[in-house]
This record gives structure tokens, sequence and C-alpha cells, in this order.
């Protein structure tokens, strides 16, 4: 049998405060503290209203090569590379895939997907495409895909090559265990040794949001209120004491 290594995954407490900042947040944060995009581009929100946070399990894809890759994974079903990274799938994890952007073969199918489901997975993120649409839109998995394919995952141009490394999906750098966030502004990748730094970064930043959000509405100036200007602070606290943040 095909050996794939595992990750090491994240604190949950960090995971679930990633989730409640929210993709945007994160990624702004992030570029404050130096690492200027770790937005996962090309794949989009087709679960609209879902946001996860999850530990990264990776699946690389290569460019077919007929000498490497034969149709013998289907005599041997465990050749089969994309189901490997399957088999290490935990409740909250999220499968991110590099396909290359490739809109000609689609990943996963209805059955794979059905088994990730199965295994408690958040969602996937997949620079490439799906296949079998009107199955998983029954399923209800949280996904953030390139589109759709009637093609299988090796018909056309693409071969699995290796699960659990560090790969290139969308631009971004993801390394095996890194905490994915990713909701209706798309994914994000955040680096499991600043999360604890971008959570608190983003908290602070949180906590006045909803007071100048409501001083916004009211028309009050953007000068005053976004970000919001120190002379306002005072103002903002007095607010606070009457709304107190309630923690999760």
């Amino acid at each position: 049998m095909t050996h794939t290594p595992g990750i090491t995954r994240p604190p949950q407490h960090l995971v679930d405060a990633l989730r409640e900042i929210g993709a945007a947040t994160a990624s702004s944060t992030l570029a404050h503290m130096g690492l200027r995009n770790c937005h996962i581009q090309g794949p989009t929100a087709w679960s609209p209203g879902k946001a996860i946070a999850g530990p990264a399990l990776t699946l690389q894809f290569m460019p077919k090569r007929e000498d490497l890759y034969g149709e013998g994974e289907y005599a041997d079903p465990e050749k089969q590379l994309h189901r490997h990274v399957l088999y290490h799938v935990e409740k909250g994890d999220i499968v991110v895939v590099d396909a290359r952007g490739d809109m000609t073969a689609g990943v996963f199918g209805d059955m794979m997907s059905t088994y990730f489901k199965g295994r408690g997975g958040a969602g996937m993120v997949i620079d490439g495409c799906l296949r079998d649409y009107p199955n998983l839109k029954k399923l209800d998995i949280p996904l953030w895909v390139r589109g759709w394919t009637p093609n299988f995952h090796t018909q056309t141009n693409l071969m699995p090559f290796a699960v659990n490394t560090p790969i290139a999906c969308g631009g971004v750098t993801v390394m095996p265990g890194d905490i994915i966030v990713a909701d209706d502004d798309g994914a994000v990748c955040v680096p499991v040794a600043l999360a604890a730094a971008v959570i608190e970064g983003a908290s602070s930043h949180h906590e006045w949001e909803d007071f100048s959000r409501m001083k916004l509405m009211q028309g009050e100036p953007l000068q005053r209120y976004y970000p919001l200007h120190p002379d306002a602070r005072g103002e903002y606290e007095e607010w606070r004491k009457l709304n107190p943040i309630k923690h999760q």
C-alpha cells in the first residue's frame, strides 16, 4: 500500500479564533505583519454563507507524463494518490489541492466527496475543478473551486503526484498543517507560527469596528471613525461600557 505522510494539526483554539476573524481580516492582518499576499487566488466560494477554518491536508497535481503515469492505477486503486489525501482526513480538516488551475480535470467526484463528508472534513479549496456538481451540491460541503467539469481527475492533462507536501495553490505556498480560513471573500492561508499574532492583531481591530460601523451608518465623518481616530477613543470606550463584547 502506498504510504503518504500525515500532518501536525494546530491547537483547536487557534482554528476557532481564526474562523471568527474571517478571511478578509486575516489577510489584511498578515499584510501588516509583512506577508503581502496569502489569498489563494482562483478558487471562489461555491457555498454562499459558509465560513470555515482548519488545518490543510495538501494534494499536488503535476502535468501528466505517460512514462510516470499509466492506467494501472485503475487495476490497483491504491495507486490513486488523490484517494490517499482523503485517508488522512479528520474532523475539521480542509483538503487543499494544487491542480494547476486546470479546468479540464475533476479532482474529486461524488463518491470521493461523500467519503470526505463522512470523515468530517470541513471543506475543500481546489485550484482547479470538481465533477458531479448535482450530487456534490446535495452533500453541502463548503467548497472553494474554479469550476466544474464532467472529466475525471486524470482524463486529460493532470496526474496526482504528492500528498502532504508543500504546494503552490492559487499563487500561495501552502504547507501541510497551515490554517486555512475561507468564507465568501475567498480562502486565506495562515502560517501556524503566526496564527496567535494574527488573532491578537485582528481582535484589537475588531473591538471598535462595530462602533465605527454604527457611526458611519449615521453619516458621521469617515476621518473620525475609520480608522478610529484617537480623539474618538473616549467616545468608543463609553459606548463599549454599555455594549460589552460577548465572548463565545
